[in-house]
């Protein structure tokens, strides 16, 4: 919900080209200790929480390279996939992957997505279980999107429509919240409700919304950038410069965006504090922010624009995928289909096949290797891309160097499910509004603390598709702080691991209880998911909820802004020509949409520039709003200059045919 929009791209894009990979400064400051040592914080950091506290989580990896990921039935035995030779292959079909692979097929390249599950869309699907002849379906990763209903700013929804895709949503106008004061709902899509919430709530309602107005002025420049360019302009070499070309009106009325360029990835509880003090409105701010992981200290300023610009605009609802998540996932794979790409699911990849320092192509699982002419994409977790390199072919200068510092980076915890079906029959919800739901059990503990902040979501309220006629289903899901290390030691299905579930479940359980208390007499029937199963389903080491890079530092392998900025990714690129990386560990970070736009970067970045501008005067034309994509007469400004250096000379086709018949 709370992403990465224009605004941080269009300061990216002024900034000086991140298009090389350059090695990490000595001098970083890093945010916790955590990233120092895994011995271990971990586990330590989550047994007395404090609101102040900002949690990561650190594994070096380097040392653990035989380390497997568990397998559950229902997953996949990884054993499919055929050999073959693509223009592109793409590892891992979440929505960074999936992204990717679609527009680099519409782009006109040979695409191959490779999936190690049994099903695609990453944390973005839906499982279904049958109990008394009923099929009952549950969301198994996020839940909470705006800006699908119609065209808008959200970079899936524009994805979607660059694709000529459609995704059935049903709307809502509320998020319901569970505090230790009481239930309140956030409303948006009016301006006037939200004064009026404050006003009800808050303990000074008039200040409260003269420091939230305070807020909004502070931010207005950058904010109000996200109609000047957006993330599907941006390309990871100099070509950007032609596709971002359209700012240059925005950027020469409003001079000051230069002054808060640093502001922009700096952490946002350094402005809060500055402007806020009236206790409900922090807290709101801080739940707004947790959905990218950290609460306002912590979380990049950036998180707040999209929200503060337009949450309040009359158009502004959330949707809910009619089917369930899964059609997200569903959506991009027509897309694939549509322009002549292909998935393949049950897929699992070995290793990432590097010849002559260049990523030529992937072995899998059951030993068939798939060659790439043009390049690999790696939408796996850094944790998981450095392992497929694999220890025993030789790799370019500096991967040894990047294996350890990608493979030990900072990270959110694992995540708990609780997933519930109910008996509706009599159940009276008309004290609520929305099917998703906020709970915070103490306002002074860290809202990272998976025992104190969780999430649930009714689907069926508004989709009936989701379960029989006269029930529910439920997902219940922690915050992702949840140490990995007491799971790692117990056997799944074991009278301890059984144990062990229902203890860290039993906040789950109350937090659902705040809203239909006889919940337990309602069940059907309920399973907990466990960080083990969170990361044997969703392909997530350690079941964590991303990489945890907190705002005002620089992550190692940044590129060139990580000199002039503190820029909290790691590079697209690799020091492996031809490797590329997209999902939620890369710009623009955690969440739905920003995995999505990491994907089109991606895309953007392996075709010449010409192609991405042919694209985006397309897109403009799909509807009145995005008209701004299209970088107009300025490219011509830039293009000239451009268009021959790109895309960079490791990305293109003619370099590897050269080399293999030479």
């Amino acid at each position: 919900m709370t992403n990465f929009r224009s605004a941080l791209a269009l300061l990216l894009a002024l900034a000086p080209a991140a298009n090389a990979f350059a090695p990490p400064k000595p001098s970083l400051k890093t945010p916790t200790a955590a990233f120092a040592t895994s011995e271990n914080t971990n586990v330590a950091q989550t047994e007395n929480t404090s609101r102040e506290k900002v949690m990561t989580f650190s594994y070096d990896m380097s040392l653990e390279p035989k380390y497997d990921k568990p397998t559950y039935p229902g997953t996949g035995n990884g054993l499919s996939g055929d050999s073959g030779e693509y223009d592109v292959i793409v590892i891992g079909s979440g929505m960074g992957g999936l992204a990717c692979g679609s527009l680099s097929a519409k782009y006109g390249d040979k695409v191959l997505v490779l999936e190690s599950h049994i099903k695609c869309g990453g944390s973005a699907h839906t499982f279904s279980r049958m109990h008394n002849g009923g099929k009952y379906s549950f969301e198994v990763g996020p839940s909470i999107f705006e800006g699908l209903d119609r065209p808008s700013l959200n970079p899936l929804r524009m994805i979607y429509d660059i694709l000529e895709e459609e995704m059935p949503v049903k709307t809502y106008t509320g998020l319901g919240y569970w505090t230790p004061t009481g239930y309140w709902r956030f409303p948006i899509g009016s301006q006037q409700k939200f004064n009026d919430l404050l006003m009800e709530q808050a303990e000074d309602g008039p200040k409260a919304i003269e420091e939230w107005n305070a807020l909004r002025k502070r931010l207005k420049t950058l904010g109000g950038s996200t109609t000047a360019v957006s993330l599907l302009n941006l390309r990871q070499d100099v070509g950007f410069l032609a596709t971002t070309a359209g700012s240059l009106p925005f950027v020469a009325t409003h001079p000051d965006v230069f002054l808060d360029l640093s502001l922009t990835f700096d952490s946002l509880h350094k402005t809060v504090d500055e402007i806020v003090t009236v206790p409900f409105l922090r807290n709101f701010i801080d739940t707004m922010c947790i959905f990218c992981g950290f609460p306002a200290k912590g979380a990049m300023t950036a998180h707040m624009l999209y929200i503060l610009e337009r949450f309040f605009e009359e158009s502004a609802c959330y949707s809910v995928p009619i089917g369930g998540t899964k059609e997200m996932g569903n959506t991009f794979v027509r897309a694939l289909e549509k322009f002549g790409g292909k998935i393949q699911l049950n897929a699992h990849v070995d290793e990432i096949i590097v010849e002559d320092g260049r990523a030529t192509g992937v072995r899998l699982k059951n030993g068939n290797i798939v060659k790439a002419k043009k390049a690999v994409v790696s939408n796996a977790t850094p944790f998981d891309t450095v392992k497929m390199l694999g220890t025993e072919q030789e790799l370019p200068n500096g991967v040894a160097d990047w294996r350890r510092e990608l493979g030990k980076l900072p990270r959110h915890g694992a995540i708990m499910h609780l997933f519930i079906a109910i008996d509706a029959k009599d159940l009276d919800l008309s004290h609520i509004e929305d099917p998703a739901h906020l709970v915070v059990q103490d306002w002074g503990r860290s809202l990272q603390d998976s025992q104190n902040l969780c999430s649930f979501f009714i689907p069926s309220l508004l989709d009936r598709t989701v379960c029989p006629e006269g029930k529910h289903v439920i997902h219940v899901y922690s915050s992702g702080g949840e140490p990995y290390e007491p799971w790692e030691k117990l056997e799944p299905n074991s009278k301890e691991y059984e144990a062990y579930k229902e203890e860290r479940a039993k906040v789950l359980w109350q937090a659902v209880e705040r809203c239909i208390p006889d919940i337990r007499e309602r069940v059907e029937f309920s399973i907990i998911g466990s960080p083990l199963a969170h990361e044997a389903f969703l392909r997530r080491d350690r079941g964590t909820y991303g990489m945890a890079w907190a705002a005002g530092t620089s992550a190692p392998y940044a590129g060139l802004l990580e000199n002039l900025l503190p820029f909290p990714f790691p590079n697209f690129k690799t020091p492996v020509e031809g490797l590329l990386r997209c999902g939620d560990s890369c710009f623009p970070g955690i969440g739905t949409p920003s995995a999505a736009a990491s994907g089109a970067i991606a895309a953007n970045t392996m075709n010449p520039v010409g192609k991405h501008l042919d694209m985006l005067k397309e897109a403009s034309q799909r509807d009145p709003l995005y008209k701004f994509l299209d970088p107009g007469p300025f490219q011509y400004l830039y293009r000239p200059f451009v268009e021959g250096m790109t895309p960079s000379a490791e990305l293109r086709v003619e370099k590897t045919e050269t080399a293999e018949t030479s």
